[in-house]
């Protein structure tokens, strides 16, 4: 995608976007609801039209007709699309079925994908009979049964149990490993660090950072956060600690010491150190790196769930 611009009136959705990914990558798309994500994700299916810019995938121009591009694509959204009205295996067959003609082919994709999301129990079951996470597995069984070679997910994780959470991320880690090309949209910071090779964060409709996890936490510029519980720590010592070496700030609430670094070694080892020498009595101590939700709160100071 280069240089997109899609208004809804007054509103613009997207504003100059751009957008690579390239063959074997999963790319995390990250922003606060209303930053243009959807939109996006619908301009490259040519399922919207769009102002200005051009959409390329696999070499060549997006267009709404282009079937022998839309065939290699699968799309997973993040409202279940199946039929209430046929079985399990019959809504996979249904959707294979509008990719692949040949009958025999046909069965043999589906009996996969079925087999492939955990679902082989469940052939003869109709939607409404299975669980919340059981029905994610289907929804992305019906988008990958024509083997995709780029794999389209729009939150597909919502609202689901953390054991069926843990077998579509396996499934889609397998599935890039088999060859496809994977661009993830989620709300949930811990999947996007485990999933993806590459991290784009968008808001109001514009790219605001892209690089690996790693990469994007050494852009705010900060290091881990030290907490520690103690119940006798004065106004003076506080004011020393936040002159420690790679202390950026140092808060003391509720019994509990938070101090933040911008980087650097043993910084546990001297803070433990100060209070000892102190007699300053303390309990549990943590230690968090900084995390892609801080590194979105930085960028674009708003939460994810805006």
């Amino acid at each position: 995608m280069q240089g997109l611009v899609k208004r809804y009136g007054k509103l613009v959705a997207l504003d100059h976007f751009s957008l690579q990914v390239h063959e074997g990558e999963i790319v995390g798309l990250l922003g606060p609801n209303g930053s243009g994500k959807t939109t996006a994700l619908n301009c490259i299916l040519a399922l919207l039209k769009y102002d200005k810019g051009t959409v390329e995938v696999f070499g060549k121009p997006m267009r709404p007709d282009a079937y022998d591009l839309k065939r290699n694509i699968g799309i997973v959204m993040q409202n279940v699309a199946v039929f209430d009205e046929l079985r399990e295996e019959e809504n996979v067959d249904y959707f294979c079925g509008l990719y692949v003609e040949d009958a025999r082919e046909r069965r043999r994709l589906v009996d996969e994908a079925i087999d492939f999301v955990g679902l082989g129990g469940f052939r003869k079951y109709y939607p409404k009979k299975l669980s919340g996470g059981l029905l994610r597995r289907l929804n992305i069984a019906c988008g990958i049964a024509h083997k995709p070679k780029l794999l389209i997910l729009d939150e597909p994780t919502v609202a689901v149990d953390p054991q069926s959470r843990n077998s579509i991320l396996e499934g889609i880690k397998e599935l890039n490993r088999q060859g496809a090309t994977v661009l993830y949209t989620s709300h949930y910071m811990e999947e996007v660090e485990q999933l993806c090779t590459r991290v784009v964060i968008m808001d109001q409709g514009k790219p605001l950072a892209t690089g690996t996890a790693a990469e994007l936490k050494a852009m705010i510029g900060r290091g881990e956060t030290i907490t520690v519980e103690t119940y006798m720590l004065a106004p003076d010592d506080l004011e020393r600690i936040r002159r420690l070496p790679n202390v950026t700030q140092a808060y003391y609430k509720d019994n509990q010491l938070r101090v933040h670094y911008d980087g650097g070694l043993h910084n546990l080892l001297h803070l433990l150190d100060y209070l000892k020498q102190r007699e300053i009595p303390f309990n549990r101590v943590f230690s968090e790196q900084p995390t892609l939700n801080d590194v979105f709160l930085e960028i674009t100071g708003r939460h994810l769930r805006d």
